[in-house]
């Protein structure tokens, strides 16, 4: 499969034996776990680490400094070296806050991809909250009860609530170990004036949501990624707590840092030397949490995200898509007409499949022209002048499990050019790799609502659809155009429309077969 292909779908059923990765580029450090597959199960073969910590070379003006962007490239090279034999389909490569937080993340987007030599979604931080819950629900002992898991990483810390594999809430704020020091602690120096302005600053962000999970509830508290493990690492060094992290330990740590002044003079049993820049941060991050959920104790967790996205990986692949119930939940609140859109995505299909060689198309593709199908009309709920405008405004701003912003982008604009005259500006804002899929996806989609217009129970006709590199050719049955003038005159309009989509489009009735 070509890299770049849209990456938001489900690959083919996984084998035993299959080797899975994950890429994790976190604003602290990167991560690359690699498993293979057996029996249902996923073994661990494989991990690399990396403390590019990107936080630290982001500008106010959301540009990188050089000197991290070449530390970024240089690992995800050896990332990429490890991972050279493994297909697309089996790789899931995930950019997070730092990323979001650039002005051009494509400037950067671009030649990382080529460093790793696979594609690299970002994910909104909801979403980053969900494969979190996934990776620690995985490693936690099975229970019925609701748990509280807290994952600070460099730039954004992580909330969710969640009760067996489902996340209940999820939550994502804009404080991590990195950003946080910076911000509170920037010289090095740790006074008490200075911590209690950051459990201030931290305790007005955690309130507004905090009330709402305090309703939800927990049975037991987790901390998941480096931070968190660091810290239960250092309590547990210097005897302040037997197992994870207690109210009191993390209170002595806190002493602890402010007793020595500054980074230069922190030394603590536990504390490993790449985290001592940062640990400040990330303890004020924590102490602010224990007081807003009025936390007793909290447990370590080994995993989080990385290994969320085997698990999601795992997930699409054996016909689990969290994205498949994303949409049917969208087209649930929006109440779309369920009955069109069945005809729209059967003609869809149709087409698709007739074309699907010839362009080279496959699965990752077809379930992304589904989805666009199954909500293509959703900004009716809105109004019916310019619904595919408001439908496209709805996708790209919501919360969709298990969508990539890249994936939730592209699936926008194939609804915001699915009728009326295409959005080429629109298209050709998505990342290079996805904009070819994008204009051939919306093509397909324009002929399925046209041939559907009529939102009738007839059968669409038989017809073939032929497709080369710069155009399509729709055959319908001899006589059927005469018999449905609509039909013939929004074709006629269609050719225009698909010029702005680098497409030719031919329509002709098929020749009479001779008797």
């Amino acid at each position: 499969m070509r890299a770049d292909h849209v990456t938001d779908a489900i690959a083919t059923d996984i084998r035993d034996g299959e080797l899975l990765a994950a890429v994790d580029l976190g604003s602290n450090s990167f991560h690359l776990v690699v498993a293979r597959y057996e029996h249902g199960s996923l073994r661990l073969i494989d991990r690399l680490r990396d403390s590019v910590r990107m936080a630290m070379g982001l500008r106010a003006d959301g540009s990188l400094e050089p000197e991290r962007r070449e530390r970024a490239l240089a690992c995800l090279a050896r990332f990429g070296q490890r991972l050279r034999a493994l297909p697309h389909e089996r790789v899931r490569a995930v950019a997070t806050n730092s990323v979001r937080r650039l002005a051009n993340p494509q400037a950067f987007l671009l030649p990382a991809e080529t460093a790793l030599g696979h594609p690299i979604e970002v994910v909104a931080g909801r979403e980053e909250a969900r494969l979190i819950y996934l990776g620690v629900a995985h490693d936690l002992a099975k229970s019925s009860q609701r748990r509280l898991v807290v994952d600070i990483g460099g730039g954004s810390t992580e909330f969710i609530i969640g009760q067996g594999f489902d996340a209940l809430e999820t939550e994502s704020v804009q404080m991590g170990c990195v950003a946080s020091t910076l911000r509170f602690f920037g010289d090095g120096k740790f006074t008490l004036k200075r911590w209690r302005q950051a459990q201030t600053e931290m305790a007005v962000e955690l309130q507004q949501f905090a009330a709402d999970y305090r309703a939800r509830g927990w049975g037991e508290a987790i901390g998941s990624s480096g931070t968190a493990k660091a810290i239960g690492s250092i309590v547990q060094a210097n005897g302040w707590s037997e197992q994870g992290i207690s109210a009191t330990s993390l209170a002595r740590l806190r002493d602890a840092i402010l007793a020595a002044g500054s980074i230069g003079n922190l030394r603590l049993a536990g504390l490993a030397e790449d985290r001592t820049p940062i640990i400040a941060g990330g303890v004020a991050i924590l102490e602010a949490a224990f007081a807003t959920f009025a936390l007793d104790h909290m447990g370590v967790c080994e995993t989080a995200m990385r290994e969320g996205l085997l698990y999601d990986l795992v997930g699409r692949a054996m016909h689990g898509d969290p994205r498949a119930g994303s949409i049917a939940a969208l087209a649930s609140r929006y109440a779309v007409d369920r009955a069109q859109a069945a005809r729209v995505h059967h003609a869809a299909m149709e087409l698709f499949d007739q074309v699907a060689d010839a362009w080279q198309l496959g699965g990752l593709e077809r379930d992304l022209l589904g989805w666009a199908a199954d909500i293509h009309e959703i900004g009716l709920a809105i109004a019916h002048s310019l619904h595919h405008i408001h439908g496209a405004y709805i996708v790209a701003n919501s919360d969709l499990a298990g969508f990539s912003r890249q994936g939730q982008q592209a699936l926008a604009a194939i609804i915001r050019s699915h009728r009326r005259k295409p959005d080429r500006e629109v298209i050709d804002a998505l990342p290079e790799r996805l904009r070819r899929e994008a204009r051939r996806l919306t093509a397909l989609l324009r002929l399925a609502a046209l041939l559907e217009r009529a939102r009738t129970t007839e059968a669409m006709p038989p017809l073939r659809l032929v497709a080369d590199d710069k155009a399509l050719r729709l055959e319908l049955p001899p006589g059927w155009l005469d018999q449905h003038p609509l039909t013939r005159a929004d074709l006629e309009q269609e050719r225009d429309h698909f010029k702005i989509l680098d497409l030719k489009l031919q329509v002709r009735a098929r020749e009479r077969v001779a008797a």
